[in-house]
């Protein structure tokens, strides 16, 4: 799988966006709309294709054990991040369905994942367009 593969593949999830924050164009940070949070941080290292893929912190630590190319993540969090090295051993379709969408769901946002309730003190249509999931410039427009 190439880098251009890997995200392409990446942002096929709904609401998903590629981000660039440093300067150059060599992390990719693929991130969820409604949370602006990171699920995939794509990148190279020692020439070779990685991405880091948030985990619950049980299912990182399996993963490292049943796969030699799944390693504590690096410059995240050990506890809850993995870094992956792309076309290493862990098979194409582990990667894409099981990893990949496990990080996504653990970055979506709580209000996404039903978690959140919302303030009696914002503003009635403001709370349904949350509700809704429309934006606030589309809440506020009369």
């Amino acid at each position: 799988m190439t880098r251009r593969e890997l995200i392409d593949f990446c942002l096929s999830h709904p609401a998903a966006y590629a981000d660039y924050p440093f300067d150059g164009d060599e992390w990719c940070v693929v991130r969820h709309r409604a949370s602006r949070k990171g699920f995939a941080h794509i990148f190279e290292r020692g020439e070779r294709l990685c991405v880091n893929l948030k985990c619950d912190p049980f299912e990182a630590d399996f993963l490292r054990q049943a796969y030699a190319d799944v390693n504590p993540a690096y410059h995240m969090n050990k506890v809850h991040w993995n870094t992956v090295t792309v076309d290493g051993d862990v098979p194409e379709e582990e990667l894409a369905q099981s990893e990949t969408a496990s990080s996504i769901e653990l970055m979506k946002s709580e209000r996404l994942r039903g978690k959140l309730t919302y303030s009696a003190s914002l503003p009635n249509r403001v709370q349904l367009a949350c509700q809704e999931k429309r934006t606030l410039t589309e809440a506020l427009t009369p």
